[in-house]
């Protein structure tokens, strides 16, 4: 499998995160990988983009290796990858970053460093009372006592701020940074069209929110918050709320972007994952890595992470990793 750069032709049937909208607004460089068979027949795409912080070119994967027809064979995805890696080494990047959340790989290229991940996803194929009978029924009591209890669940490109607070102030309760707001809007004004916007309110106060990209193919539930002593059951109605829209627009998934493999009992984590696996979904498992491509300025990536954030998500995941 060879990987070389292919023009981009997205459509509404592949996730948002391989648009060139969306590519363009998050990254300095971007563009997309295609990987091809002996015969020349393109078999997949990969869609990418390149952060230039300082001296280091980092390469950043926004969604996962995009199959074409036929199911691609988990040995030609990992021969894919492997002359991904070698593209960008010379074409002068430095080290491959871990990807989003959302991406969830189901192989890595030789020589990366990898950790295990997964993600819920719902069939929004789904009839409507299905998908109701498949929450968990702690969820069905607290969204119908929300129901009773007032919450209004509200949506538009109005509540971005509100939305880039409670979000913002959500991480830093778990001492952990997020994006600026210029950063933020980029990518929300980046989406365009494709993004929504939900907050739950209840007696004017803004409980919880939900920022959520989308496309024919996924609704992903990237960033969500809450106050700090939200109502019982507002963030359960909220998104219950958001499911139920994006089956009716038609939109064949819902992503909820991301669960760490065997989370610590009683954790922060386990909670979350928690609150996500009772609304039904599948679990998606798989993988996050990173690769180094020039070890100099890999090292520089290296050292700044764990000296800002304690290390990526690969470096906290990957002893979890088993050996094959």
């Amino acid at each position: 499998m060879r990987a070389t750069p292919i023009e981009i032709n997205w459509h509404p049937g592949l996730s948002i995160y391989a648009s060139e909208q969306f590519l363009k607004a998050v990254g300095d460089e971007y563009g997309w990988l295609g990987g091809t068979d002996d015969s020349g027949k393109l078999l997949c795409i990969l869609p990418y983009t390149i952060i230039i912080k300082a001296i280091v070119r980092m390469v950043r994967f926004r969604v996962e290796t995009i199959p074409l027809g036929e199911e691609l064979e988990v040995e030609k995805e990992k021969s894919f990858l492997n002359n991904a890696v070698e593209y960008f080494r010379c074409s002068g990047a430095d080290i491959i970053i871990p990807a989003t959340t959302n991406t969830i790989f189901r192989t890595y290229p030789n020589g990366a460093i990898a950790a295990p991940y997964g993600t819920y996803v719902i069939d929004l194929s789904q009839p409507e009372e299905t998908l109701w009978d498949n929450l968990h029924s702690k969820h069905r009591n607290v969204i119908r006592n929300a129901i009773k209890k007032g919450v209004q669940i509200l949506s538009g490109i109005e509540h971005v701020d509100t939305a880039y607070r409670l979000v913002r102030d959500t991480f830093k309760r778990s001492a952990l940074p997020f994006m600026s707001y210029d950063s933020f809007m980029l990518m929300v004004n980046g989406l365009d069209k494709n993004v929504r916007i939900f907050v739950a309110d209840y007696q004017g106060v803004v409980q919880s929110c939900a920022v959520i990209p989308f496309s024919n193919h996924s609704a992903y539930y990237v960033y969500g918050g809450t106050c700090p002593e939200p109502l019982t059951g507002a963030a359960n109605l909220l998104q219950w709320e958001a499911i139920r829209y994006f089956r009716a627009l038609g939109v064949k998934h819902y992503d909820f972007c991301g669960v760490r493999i065997n989370s610590e009992k009683g954790s922060k984590q386990a909670g979350l994952m928690m609150f996500k696996e009772r609304f039904g979904p599948r679990l998606v498992q798989g993988y996050m890595w990173k690769c180094s491509l020039n070890p100099l300025k890999s090292a520089v990536y290296s050292l700044g992470i764990r000296l800002f954030r304690g290390g990526d998500i690969v470096d906290a995941e990957r002893h979890k990793l088993r050996s094959p």
